[in-house]
């Protein structure tokens, strides 16, 4: 079996100059209403130190940093990704106040308890063992302290499920590779498939559960945009 880590450098290396306009293109613009809820959950007035883990182009850093005084560490697998979000840290000012560095998310470079906040974003389809890498996930921060993700779904309602269907199987890849060649027809190929088999395997469900094996509490999600969009949100428990 190919190795999650490979299939996403793979799909991404090419990507980091278009990858924000795209994002939004290929997500009808949803992307950035769901990454503002995911913020809003993981971010309050008492966090001082945030990890965001996938942060790619450091779009949730920045929107992190920008919410308060939290300085903020963003950690990807792809480092084309981080080099151009080091451009966009230092374009929006806060090069003082984010750090980003190369590394998995199934083994974070931090000792135990280092951030009183962390978010991550389009993570778990990429990784071998997404309950072992929310349980690395959870290490890392302090008791009391929220995690958000934010990732795609399959939408539960057969009515848009169908939708959904025809526009990632059918709409999606030649829509990349006109706004972004060769590179977006690729993701846009892999897209589709690849959320249908995670939550195949890994229905919404398991994800509740799993995090709270992981030791969080108080899990609560929001299904988003009729089901294409998931952003949760739970506390890691005291003591």
């Amino acid at each position: 079996m190919a190795d999650p880590n490979r299939v996403a450098q793979n799909l991404f290396d090419g990507l980091p100059d278009r990858y924000d306009r795209l994002e939004e293109v290929l997500s009808l613009g949803q992307n950035r209403r769901w990454r503002r809820l995911m913020c809003d959950q993981a971010v309050g007035s008492h966090a001082t130190s945030v990890l965001d883990v996938a942060s790619g182009t450091a779009g949730v850093a920045i929107q992190v940093a920008s919410r308060g005084p939290a300085r903020v560490v963003g950690i990807d697998l792809t480092e084309a990704m981080l080099r151009r979000g080091q451009a966009n840290v230092a374009t929006a000012g806060l090069d003082g106040r984010i750090s980003l560095t190369a590394g998995r998310a199934e083994r974070l470079p931090f000792g135990d308890a280092t951030f009183d906040g962390l978010t991550f974003t389009y993570l778990l389809r990429y990784v071998a063992d997404p309950q072992a890498t929310l349980d690395e996930l959870v290490r890392v921060v302090t008791p009391g302290a929220t995690v958000a993700s934010l990732e795609f779904l399959v939408p539960p309602n057969p009515f848009w499920r169908a939708w959904w269907w025809l526009y990632t199987r059918m709409v999606l890849p030649p829509a990349g590779f006109v706004t972004g060649g060769r590179e977006w027809w690729d993701v846009g190929r892999f897209l589709g498939p690849s959320i249908s088999n995670h939550y195949r395997a890994r229905p919404l469900g398991w994800h509740v559960e799993a995090w709270e094996r992981a030791g969080l509490v108080d899990v609560d999600l929001r299904i988003m945009s009729l089901g294409g969009g998931l952003v949760m949100w739970g506390r890691k428990a005291d003591g």
